[in-house]
């Protein structure tokens, strides 16, 4: 992921311009191009078809759309502050999307009150993962976030040394994420989906 310094936009002129192209989102009025790659769009995919299957198992009434942003209540309207976050995979509750004011004209989440988990799989610019998108996403009270590292990008704060491809799930626990890392060959444990049978290994390329 890379920033693209040429110009600020407010969140309306973002959504006008790169609303519908799922290479970029917006953090602080700075485009953000997401470079994705074959084998991060492979793991995603993967990811989306084994939490899909958990929704159609459990009868669940949840749903994953293909492309959706989430403008945090707290973004502003000036280009400084401006943010639409466009996850990997996102699982939302359709019963709750009613609420959601601009939901039945453009995929767009204006507050938490329907998303169920939100997934990143990690680029470049693994900073925005484990640090800024923790907070935008406890600020909305998400009950889970998963970071999947498959290439061990993250710092060493984030996934250990020596760095080894980690999914990390985070649990929310008052106002903050408990963050509880898996490697490779290690089951990951869901609160929210907790008949999940899921390992890293299961969604690497």
């Amino acid at each position: 992921m890379t920033y693209i310094l040429s110009q600020r936009f407010t969140v309306e002129e973002f959504v006008a311009r790169y609303g519908d192209d799922p290479r970029y989102e917006l953090i602080d009025g700075e485009l953000r191009d997401m470079e994705p790659t074959g084998p991060h769009e492979s793991v995603a995919g993967k990811l989306a078809g084994r939490l899909f299957m958990e929704v159609l198992r459990w009868n669940l009434g949840w749903t994953i759309p293909k492309n959706c942003l989430i403008q945090p209540p707290a973004a502003k309207a000036t280009a400084l502050e401006a943010t639409a976050l466009r996850p990997d995979v996102i699982v939302l509750n359709e019963a709750q999307l009613v609420a959601e004011p601009l939901w039945q004209r453009e995929p767009i989440l204006t507050g938490g009150n329907a998303i169920e988990l939100v997934v990143e799989v990690v680029s470049r610019n693994w900073q925005d993962d484990y640090a800024r998108k923790v907070e935008e996403y406890a600020l909305l009270n998400i009950a889970e976030y998963w970071i999947v590292d498959f290439r061990a990008l993250g710092g060493v704060d984030s996934i250990g040394k020596p760095k080894q491809p980690t999914f990390t799930v985070c649990q929310l626990v008052n106002d903050g994420y408990r963050q509880q890392p898996f490697r490779l060959g290690e089951p990951i444990a869901s609160t929210l989906l907790p008949n999940l049978v899921l390992c890293l290994d299961d969604v690497i390329p």
